[in-house]
């Protein structure tokens, strides 16, 4: 069975490449016998950005699948969506481009990426012909660019995908914490984080002298610069080839010039290095446990659910249970995941990160180990971390069970997440009175 958390680059690939999720040539085989592909579960991240928002499929970049995309989407009032999304536009509808909207670079991007997957997963079979609603799962929070993104990559993973069959879940959090949003320890733990950012670049000199540059060549205040974060911007900016912002000579606004890649890279500079220093302190690591925690449980048990289904002797429910689960999010939801996952290494979430978790089932021949005959896979950017996250690292693999037994994964959230908070289980760690 597989589990998958997706999210994709924002670089258009000139050519779909087969990635590593679902399976891959040399991996070993567990026991004797073939692996089997179950179910996939998926996280989606930061929708791509461009200038154009409108979608001509004569345009660059295009796809395949655009026009009949576009089609299906003025069919979206057949399905189910929760909450205000079905007030959302499915598809980019400005005639301006505007800050945080996905756009035609974004939707080819996630249109290609679903194709990807499909291939990836194709020969697992993992929705049957006339799958049911129980079985693929599609949630965003309330912003139409995590809508679109979800609406192409589901798409190019489901061409054609029965409308009536779907419900798109609304999570109002961008933690996607559902009911469990309440923890005043992990907003502690972010203020202090905040904190120690703050107090790091403030005693950067080359960073303050970059922002009053910066300031002064657009005309802002460097306050107002540093609070509108020009990283974003900038990074935008560069993955599309484009000039800085520029302002004319003998304007009103600013002393008139471009922004430059050397002030980019002097951002960029502290960026890095606020990375090094974060994982040093360790308020991020605490902040992120808590923060993850209502997500990776809720994925927990859709694989623990699906693992007692797969045990001899079971009957599935009726409808089935969880096969595809995209969830489409931002960088502020993957960022934290990757650190409680302990992939520490892993830098700030490019444009469309994806993480991927799978969900692994070998014939029924050995009972070894926590998760019996499950196993859990992680993958992140399409490379294979699994023994690289926390409760995997230690892992035996020259061993009869050479991927990561799921019972790992279970006893890592359930309760081996909490150790760095020296807790016991979610609620203890949130609410516990400390000093």
């Amino acid at each position: 069975s597989i589990k998958c958390h997706l999210a994709i680059h924002t670089d258009i690939p000139r050519q779909v490449r087969a990635e590593r999720e679902g399976g891959e040539r040399e991996m070993p085989s567990v026991e004797s016998g073939k692996r089997e592909c179950e179910s996939l579960f998926s996280l989606l991240s930061l929708p791509p950005a461009s200038l154009f928002i409108s979608l001509p499929p004569s345009r660059k970049p295009s796809h395949p699948q655009l026009n009949s995309f576009i089609g299906h989407m003025a069919q979206g009032g057949r399905g189910r969506w929760e909450g205000t999304l079905s007030s959302l536009p499915r598809l980019p509808n400005h005639s301006a481009c505007e800050m945080g909207e996905l756009t035609q670079t974004g939707v080819v991007q996630h249109l290609r990426n679903g194709q990807l997957l499909r291939l990836s997963y194709k020969r697992h079979k993992l929705l049957p012909p006339n799958w049911s609603t129980k079985q693929v799962w599609v949630e965003t929070t309330g912003r139409s660019r995590t809508l679109q993104s979800g609406m192409a990559l589901l798409y190019g993973f489901l061409p054609d995908f029965d409308w009536s069959r779907l419900t798109v879940h609304h999570q109002w959090s961008t933690l996607f914490c559902g009911s469990a949003c309440d923890c005043p320890a992990r907003n502690r733990y972010l203020e202090e984080e905040q904190r120690r950012q703050y107090r790091l670049r403030a005693a950067d000199t080359e960073l303050e002298r970059t922002y009053a540059d910066m300031a002064r060549t657009l005309g802002l205040p460097p306050r107002q610069l540093r609070a509108a974060n020009p990283i974003d911007s900038l990074l935008c900016h560069l993955c599309h080839g484009l000039s800085f912002p520029c302002v004319a000579a003998g304007s009103a606004l600013g002393s008139g010039g471009c922004l430059t890649l050397a002030q980019f890279a002097v951002i960029r500079r502290q960026q890095l290095e606020d990375e090094v220093d974060r994982r040093r302190v360790g308020l991020y690591r605490r902040y992120a446990v808590l923060a993850t925690h209502p997500y990776l449980n809720r994925t927990a048990n859709r694989m623990e659910r699906v693992a007692k289904v797969n045990a001899l002797g079971r009957k599935p429910r009726a409808g089935g249970e969880e096969v595809f689960t995209l969830s489409s999010a931002h960088d502020v939801t993957v960022a934290p995941l990757l650190s409680a996952l302990g992939l520490e290494d892993a830098l700030f979430p490019r444009f469309a990160a994806r993480v991927v978790f799978e969900l692994w089932k070998s014939p029924p021949r050995s009972k070894g180990g926590n998760g019996g005959d499950m196993f859990v896979r992680v993958l992140y950017n399409g490379e294979d971390v699994t023994f690289h996250t926390t409760f995997c690292r230690s892992h035996d693999r020259n061993t009869a069970q050479p991927l990561c037994p799921l019972g790992n994964f279970l006893s890592f959230v359930k309760k081996d997440m909490f150790n760095v908070l020296n807790a016991t289980s979610y609620h203890n760690a949130c609410y516990r009175r400390t000093g």
